[in-house]
């Protein structure tokens, strides 16, 4: 073959591959396992663009260096195929939505296909297929059966429960159950009806049904988790999004808490995504303080903790969506009470924790008595507070909370002093709210901040009106989405009380429905369907699961995913147990990632799994970022003017498909085409062409800066594609996205293909010994990528390969046994142009099933070094001196050296001065 023709090379290999199953894995094998996961994309209808492939190469380029290193490895591809678009688009156009998903499906998968990737598709799997949710439907019941032994500190079978509440009623009982459990003997629980019986049983399910505040899209007809809203706005679409209380199932994910945050400790991730988990789990240690509102015999608690400044409270706040808000508003602040609460709790949690400028609240007309100093304090609504965290109650001590300062500020209340000492003037700028000793606080003056802490406790846990207490940010999490595409949640109803399905009615499919929308009475679409009963008649449930839920264990099913009988056969997590490599963004840190570890940490209670933790290792590929070119309107006009020349006419600023531009030079023609509306468009030019402008900015439709990565596979090649995203930058990193620089990697590729092929496409290769040089480049290159390799460090190796090509091509090295270790050195990153290499080494496997070299040191010792001799410090000549000879025979030889003497010009040097290993210096 004459020139490197990418484009029948890697159709060959592709279609090789496929037919050999090539990288298919055993369940069963002598050699070590590794896991090598993708998080698994939703199929969208736009397809794929450049930047999503990023860390699929990554993946791809360490599963092929692992099988050569002797792994049998597990590197599979699915897709999260439940999702909003596609229930967006059934509702404008009424295509059911696994018709347009099965459409994305096989574009994905073209798109995939086409850039090489060594996945093992036998394993494929789909969240909407139901052989897949019926074990997601499975997991839920175990869920709903199970409840979380504090004693045990693991989850059990509610059974074991009951089996308690029979004996002892809930006297031993403790359990991660509702705030407000119904307490009882033996005996009453044993004279509770059934309809009693499980209701209580709900108030400790880590699957439960409860009437809670959530966050309702009425544009999408669903209710969102609280990270898929932003601004007040759902993450998609941008639809309004309104505070609502509804009867939702909720996974009491809070229980696991503490085990997730221990958790972490055992995780290779960065620190950075441990402390996003960290904070959104959010343990405190602190106190509960009881607060008895003035007049009325009801009590408000507070977690604080920083109970040594309750001295220092002058008011209360308490969260707008709180059941107490009407009970303490006067009649008097009737009306602006509730105007302000309507207007708060339309508000997402995250939006009114993240806007710390904005302060607002009003006052209930109600005061409460504080229990240290017994003074009266009035109570305020404010929506810093969120109902959801510690009691929906504050203690506001503004001397000592910059937001409770500004809230004090704004609205005229009193601050008290509690500190004293160096950086404890809240108004500063070095204001430390731990430094100083105490005052204006009673018994707990002139103490330490630790020591005040302590001693506040005792006291109010002594006085009887608070107690120790550790506190939990994070919530349980909501399971319910009133929308058609998801998983139907195994539920029926029987007098209003829930049952789970008997696993033999899995998998519960879902059913054809007239209309995607809600039913005319507000009913979930599935309201629509007819006959949504059980057998018996029972009424099922309406409601289906987040799109979190199938991504939640989807890592086991690729370890078995043929499997009819189990989710997971004990064989095959026996063998993989768990994820050595996981990459995808960072932002899942506090969705997928967290979701996904619960119920891991869940079926390992059960002991349907081996593992607690299941991602050892988590890389987050940083983003592929769009690099916008834009076009220069001259107002008034239909002429546009080229960059360099903007200055000099008053213009509009256009985006431009970058897909039209090369290097920022626009093709004019195209532009007309492209834009009808300009199709007589005038161009003033730059010697000739017209440069366009260029930004970095994300990489979207809206911004004509999209790219196709079939474009770049058909130009340049999947290899090229392969090479240059690794080549952009550091995987972790984002980086802007510049076809500029990709012509050097595939001019590399052609010049790693002459090392092969002479002009006339003749093999050149020969069975020859290597020279010195030529192994010393290769074991030197080897150590590199090695290292490379073992730290993610994928751009670095891009320039290393180049380095070596250059270096063999300068020794016209054709040598057979050198080029063989290169390409297996390659061939994770480049597998197409290396299977086709070394095809024509004579080899009849795949390069798949080679043997990655080991760099050896030896060859990397130099025995001697060719020295540049400077006159007067110009280069004169160069002379090659053993490593070994000493320095008086280095400078007798560079005397006799017949250069040398013709310059100096019969005169004896006044000194010769041998760098070792760099340079000579002759001064005459």
């Amino acid at each position: 073959m004459a020139e490197y023709n990418f484009r029948e090379i890697e159709q060959k290999w592709q279609k090789y591959w496929k037919e050999n199953q090539t990288f298919v894995a055993s369940n069963t094998s002598e050699k070590p396992k590794y896991y090598a996961l993708d998080m698994f994309p939703y199929p969208s209808g736009a397809g794929l663009h450049v930047g999503h492939p990023l860390g699929y190469i990554a993946s791809d380029i360490i599963s092929r260096y692992k099988r050569l290193q002797g792994f049998n490895v597990l590197h599979p591809m699915g897709f999260d195929s439940f999702g909003l678009p596609a229930e967006q688009y059934a509702l404008q156009t009424g295509q059911h939505p696994a018709i347009t998903t099965e459409q994305n499906l096989a574009r994905y998968k073209e798109q995939l296909a086409n850039i090489g990737f060594s996945y093992d598709w036998d394993r494929e799997i789909r969240t909407s297929s139901p052989e897949y949710y019926k074990w997601t439907q499975w997991i839920f019941i175990q869920l709903f059966n199970s409840w979380y032994n504090n004693d045990t500190d693991k989850a059990e079978n509610i059974s074991s429960l009951i089996a308690k509440f029979e004996e002892n009623g809930t006297v031993t009982v403790n359990a991660s159950s509702d705030e407000e459990t119904t307490s009882f003997s033996a005996e009453e629980w044993k004279a509770f009806s059934e309809i009693e019986q499980q209701n209580i049983l709900l108030q400790y399910r880590l699957a439960y049904l409860s009437n809670i505040t959530v966050n309702w899209c009425p544009a999408l007809g669903t209710v969102l988790a609280n990270d898929e809203v932003i601004n007040g706005l759902s993450e998609r679409g941008g639809h309004p999004v309104e505070r609502k209380e509804m009867k939702q199932w909720v996974l009491r994910i809070t229980a696991y808490s503490n085990r997730l945050l221990e958790g972490l400790e055992k995780l290779d991730w960065t620190d950075a995504l441990k402390e996003q988990q960290r904070n959104w789990i959010g343990k405190s240690y602190g106190c509960s303080l009881n607060f008895k509102v003035d007049g009325q015999e009801l009590n408000l608690t507070v977690f604080t903790t920083r109970i040594d400044t309750s001295f220092g409270v002058t008011y209360l706040s308490v969260a707008p969506e709180s059941e107490l808000v009407d009970t303490l508003t006067t009649a008097e602040q009737k009306a602006e009470v509730e105007a302000y609460v309507t207007e708060a709790k339309n508000r997402s949690e995250r939006d009114r924790m993240s806007d710390v400028k904005t302060v607002s609240g009003v006052f209930t007309g109600s005061y409460a008595i504080n229990p240290m100093n017994g003074k009266r304090v009035p109570i305020w609504v404010a929506d810093y507070v969120l109902a959801g965290y510690g009691t929906g109650v504050v203690m506001a001590v503004p001397s000592s909370d910059e937001r409770d300062y500004r809230f004090a500020s704004k609205f005229e209340l009193e601050i008290i002093p509690v500190q004293e000492g160096e950086k404890t003037d809240i108004t500063k700028d070095d204001f430390d709210a731990k430094a100083g000793t105490m005052i204006n606080s009673d018994f707990l003056n002139g103490l330490t901040v630790p020591k005040a802490i302590q001693k506040a406790i005792e006291f109010v846990e002594e006085k009887g009106f608070g107690e120790a207490k550790v506190n939990f940010k994070m919530r349980d999490a909501i399971f319910s989405r009133q929308r058609y595409w998801g998983e139907p949640i195994p539920i029926y109803y029987k007098d209003g009380v829930p049952y789970p399905l008997e696993d033999t009615d899995l998998p519960l499919e879902l059913p054809e429905v007239d209309d995607y929308k809600p039913t005319e009475t507000g009913e979930p679409p599935l309201g629509r369907a007819k006959n949504w009963v059980t057998k018996e008649g029972y009424p099922l449930e309406l409601n289906t699961m987040p799109g979190w839920a199938g991504s939640s264990w989807y890592y086991f099913r690729y370890m078995d995913a043929t499997n009819d009988g189990e989710f997971v056969s004990n064989d095959a997590q026996s063998y993989w147990k768990d994820v050595d490599l996981y990459l995808g963004g960072s932002e899942h840190a506090t969705g997928h990632l967290l979701y996904s570890r619960f119920w891991n940490n869940f079926l390992y209670d059960l002991g349907l799994v081996k593992e607690n933790e299941a991602f050892k290792k988590l890389v987050n590929q940083g983003m592929i970022q769009g690099r916008s070119n834009f076009v220069y309107r001259v107002e008034g006009t239909t002429q546009f003017v080229s960059h360099g020349l903007r200055k000099e006419y008053k213009t509009t600023r256009l985006h431009v498909d970058v897909n039209i531009v090369d290097n920022d030079v626009l093709d004019t023609e195209a532009f007309k085409a492209w834009r009808p509306d300009f199709a007589n468009a005038e161009f003033i030019l730059e010697d000739g062409k017209y440069i366009c402008g260029s930004e970095v900015e994300k990489m979207s439709k809206s911004k004509f800066n999209v790219v196709n990565p079939d474009d770049i596979v058909e130009k340049h090649g999947a290899d090229t594609l392969r090479l240059y995203e690794m080549f952009l930058g550091p995987l972790e990193q984002s980086k802007p996205w510049n076809t500029n620089g990709i012509d050097g990697v595939h001019k590399f590729l052609k010049k790693l293909w002459k090392l092969f092929y002479n002009n006339e496409g003749e093999l050149i290769v020969q069975d020859a010994k290597p020279s010195d040089k030529e192994l010393k480049t290769l074991h030197g290159t080897i150590k590199k990528i090695t290292a490379d390799l073992e730290r993610y460090s994928l751009n670095t190796s891009v320039s290393n390969f180049m380095i070596c090509v250059n270096e063999l091509t300068s020794l016209k090295s054709s040598n057979k046994s050198i080029l063989s270790d290169f390409l297996i050195l390659l061939a994770p990153y480049a597998p197409h142009i290396v299977e086709e290499l070394w095809e024509a080494l004579g080899n009849t496997e795949s390069i798949t099933y080679a043997v990655f070299p080991k760099y050896e040191e030896k060859y990397l010792q130099e025995s001697a070094h060719s020295y540049p001799i400077m006159i007067n410090g110009k280069k004169r000549t160069e002379i090659t001196f053993d490593l070994s000879k000493p320095n008086n025979e280095i400078q007798a030889e560079v005397l006799e050296n017949e250069v040398v003497q013709k310059w100096l010009e019969g005169q004896s040097p006044k000194k010769i001065i041998v760098v070792p290993k760099k340079i000579i210096n002759v001064v005459k």
